[in-house]
């Protein structure tokens, strides 16, 4: 069975644990409590297949903001949580999502875009553009959740699953054509002593027919 170290990152108060207390336990947190580090364990199944989540529920706080380069490096996967009824915290997630491409040193990391308490229509300052706008621009799937109706709860730790092993697929594929590349090249220049001392010490301005 595939694991998967998820990481629940955002602002403070935009209801990271209680998205993540719903998806494993099926309740609500009413209370707003500031998280230090939460742990979870879930075994969900994605598409047909069995998928063991390890999930990192993480504070939003300034005060715990030096441990979330740790978090960031342990990672796998990636929600990023912002609040439908805060435009600030909506801001704040481009900064979360600048820290996990800083730390993974990429910009290749699967990364789900969330935006909580959608059933808080009236409050509502985030629109479905603005949040899909964002998503197109990070290329990452956007879900809107609320964790005190349970909507789209299990959704959102799939749609991590999913995109983690599609960007796991596309990562292999680019190795897969690189390794086929240099194979190709060693035969080519093998062919003959002319080639083989034109490939390996042409400039860079020369290239193989």
């Amino acid at each position: 069975m595939k694991e998967y170290k998820v990481v629940v990152l955002g602002p403070g108060g935009v209801g990271k644990s209680a998205l993540t207390v719903q998806f494993c336990h099926s309740k609500f947190v009413e209370k707003y409590d500031p998280t230090i580090e939460d742990f979870y364990r879930k075994e969900i199944e994605v598409d047909g297949e069995p998928a063991y989540l390890e999930i990192l529920d993480t504070a939003g706080t300034e005060q715990f903001a030096s441990m979330r380069d740790l978090y960031i490096k342990n990672g796998r996967g990636f929600l990023v949580v912002f609040s439908l009824t805060s435009w600030q915290s909506f801001l704040d997630a481009r900064t979360v999502r600048e820290q996990i491409l800083r730390v993974k040193g990429t910009d290749n990391v699967p990364i789900c875009l969330v935006g909580n308490k959608c059933d808080s229509s009236l409050q509502r300052q985030v629109t479905p553009d603005d949040a899909l706008a964002l998503a197109q621009a990070w290329t990452c799937p956007y879900v809107e959740t609320s964790a005190k109706l349970a909507i789209n709860v299990n959704d959102t730790f799939a749609e991590i699953v999913r995109e983690i092993n599609s960007r796991m697929k596309t990562r292999k594929n680019k190795t897969k054509k690189k390794k086929t590349h240099r194979s190709f090249f060693r035969r080519y220049c093998s062919c003959c002593c002319c080639c083989c001392c034109y490939c390996c010490s042409s400039s860079s301005s020369s290239s193989l027919p």
